[in-house]
């Protein structure tokens, strides 16, 4: 990928991580300019959003921080893989889930 795209969409790429509201304002300012480096990362955040909220959900019954800590943990090992991708400038989906988001949300 070329270097002024990845630049350009750096910004969008970051704020694509920050848990649930990133993803919104990362698709703001994706939204008239598409840039494939900003999309790739918006698809990744949204997947790891929506995999917080679901895990949330899921373990949210148990109330136990034996169970509520690993799910901690995981998300944000991921999120920071993340934020530290873009910030390279690299195009290196999330450990595990990554190459779903990209299939799953191929539309954004």
């Amino acid at each position: 990928m070329d270097k002024q795209i990845i630049n350009d969409g750096k910004s969008a790429a970051i704020t694509s991580y920050i848990l649930i509201v990133g993803v919104l304002i990362a698709l703001s300012m994706n939204s008239e300019n598409k840039n494939p480096f900003a999309s790739f990362h918006i698809r990744q955040g949204l997947g790891l959003t929506l995999t917080f909220i679901i895990l949330g959900i899921s373990i949210s019954y148990f109330e136990s921080v034996m169970v509520a800590a690993p799910m901690w943990i995981f998300i944000s090992v991921l999120t920071i893989y993340g934020i530290f991708s873009a910030a390279k400038g690299e195009t290196t989906p999330l450990p595990l889930l990554g190459k779903w988001f990209q299939k799953w949300f191929s539309n954004f």
